[in-house]
């Protein structure tokens, strides 16, 4: 995406047409906004507002309180003022507890998501609209250039929070306009907005990119190929929650890139593999040899046909995964979400398949060896195992989650689901 120069009566035409593009008119679930006060949000508050009372969607307001500041607190009741005066409804989250030493950007960022991605899922929402500009995109490939992994904001992009921000997406609207021109349709409208001192704190490296004025060169938001959207769209998924694809896919450009993806996705990880490891990989698939390797906790197992990506059960064992206690939703191994309507205790498979039922047994050996131990299995008071993979129970429901994780990462949801 390139920085425009927009004239400030079409700039709200031009976030909505973003919205257009990317929601749909016709759904109930609400939509969620981050509201931080600053001129961004503050401006996508008032578009997205007007947008969603035109089109009878409901908006809700988040602002997230890092409590780093004093003021924070004044901060957080400007932004409530604002939601009170669209009539929109409105929830302030706190980062609570110890803050690092080290990293506090990147720590306070992460934290910021995962807060918005619960709230968000709380209150039934899909979608979160953030204010990220083209200036953002500028100060991103600056820092960068400083030795920061900071990557560039994406129009339309899953969350980055796993497994909370599972189904959710976030939109970043403008993306097309530079902070000036927002801030001078704000003045248009006769509003004022939050200035925080931090943003102009030489110790912070945006900061420092902000007022170095650095205006690269070429698209600037690094977007999703369509050629991983399609290699996405060739990728299956099997019972046990792995994934699998033609090997003749992965000689495609992206084919590493989806490796990658794959990988973390059928381990429910989140740690992006090395570059080396994932090159030798990716090279060794591209080969006509069988391969097995593991990578971000996840197990490759190539033949000459097929690649298949199953959770490497000895890495549970190694991480110590603990047992999971639920009574109602939630998320074990960052694989399967669980929904159970009485207390449940979860735990991998490895070392307790002979306790399954004998018609569990049998439904076993449909399951690829490598993928068994990984299985999640509910374990009751008295020591019975079962697994309801292999035999659905009606109080519980299992979903993988790999492929939609999958599909999200690599652009193949080009909208509001």
């Amino acid at each position: 995406m390139r920085r425009l120069t927009t004239p400030v009566t079409d700039l709200q035409a031009g976030v909505c047409a973003v919205l257009d593009r990317r929601l749909k008119h016709e759904s109930a679930a609400p939509i969620a906004v981050g509201l931080s006060g600053g001129g961004d949000s503050h401006a996508l508050t008032l578009i997205a507002a007007d947008w969603a009372r035109r089109h009878g969607r409901r908006l809700i307001v988040l602002t997230v309180d890092h409590q780093l500041r004093p003021e924070s607190r004044d901060w957080t009741r400007a932004c409530a003022a604002l939601a009170a005066r669209l009539d929109l409804k409105f929830h302030a989250l706190d980062w609570m507890g110890d803050k690092p030493a080290q990293g506090l950007s990147a720590a306070a960022r992460t934290a910021r998501h995962r807060l918005l991605a619960i709230a968000a899922r709380d209150l039934g929402a899909r979608v979160i609209l953030l204010g990220h500009t083209a200036s953002d995109l500028d100060e991103a490939a600056a820092m960068r250039l400083e030795g920061s992994t900071t990557p560039s904001p994406r129009e339309w992009s899953p969350s980055p929070v796993w497994p909370e921000g599972r189904d959710l997406f976030l939109l970043r609207p403008m993306l097309a306009l530079a902070r000036a021109e927002i801030r001078d349709w704000l003045t248009t409208q006769g509003e004022t907005w939050i200035e925080d001192p931090s943003n102009s704190d030489l110790r912070f490296a945006r900061a420092r990119a902000r007022a170095a004025g650095f205006v690269p060169d070429g698209v600037l938001s690094a977007e999703p190929s369509d050629g991983l959207a399609d290699l996405a769209r060739a990728v299956r998924a099997d019972p046990a929650g792995g994934l699998s694809l033609p090997r003749t896919a992965l000689a495609a450009p992206d084919g590493a890139k989806l490796v990658a993806v794959a990988s973390l996705c059928a381990a429910g990880t989140d740690r992006p593999p090395r570059g080396e490891r994932l090159e030798r990989l990716a090279l060794a698939l591209r080969g006509p040899l069988p391969v097995t390797a593991t990578l971000c906790g996840a197990r490759i197992e190539a033949d000459t046909h097929e690649v298949r990506f199953t959770r490497e059960a000895g890495e549970i064992k190694r991480a110590n995964l603990p047992m999971l206690d639920l009574m109602g939703e939630g998320v074990w191994d960052g694989r399967f979400e669980v929904r159970a309507s009485r207390p449940v205790r979860i735990t991998a498979l490895a070392g307790h398949a002979a306790r399954l039922p004998a018609a569990e047994r049998e439904a076993l050996r449909r399951i690829p060896r490598a993928a068994r131990g990984a299985l999640p299995i509910l374990v009751s008071p008295d020591g019975e195992v079962v697994c309801p993979l292999l035999e659905p129970a009606s109080d519980v429901t299992v979903r993988a989650l790999a492929l939609d994780r999958l599909m999200a990462a690599c652009g193949a949801v080009p909208d509001e689901p």
